[in-house]
């Protein structure tokens, strides 16, 4: 199993400890690109894949890492709407 396929799954299982790092790395790999609006852009984070005009909006949080269970449930609802998951 490659290191995305082990990605999918672990958000797939929709851990408790799932962090941001994780789901930007994830959407990276996805071809998704890191859009904020300079160096105060709040909390809310989009990233944007081109091939099909895809965006996700993030909640980056603060100050740990750590997304709230909602915030990893609503990433993989959208990529697993996107085929992508």
């Amino acid at each position: 199993m490659s290191n995305l396929e082990k990605a999918k799954a672990r958000l797939r299982s929709l851990p408790k400890d799932y962090t941001y790092s994780e789901a930007r790395q994830l959407l990276n790999r996805l071809g998704f690109e890191e859009r904020t609006q300079g160096k105060t852009s709040g909390s809310r984070v989009g990233f944007y894949r081109q091939k099909d005009d895809a965006v996700i909006l993030l909640h980056k949080p603060h100050p740990g890492n750590q997304m709230s269970a909602g915030a990893v449930k609503a990433l993989a609802k959208f990529l697993n709407d996107k085929g992508d998951l």
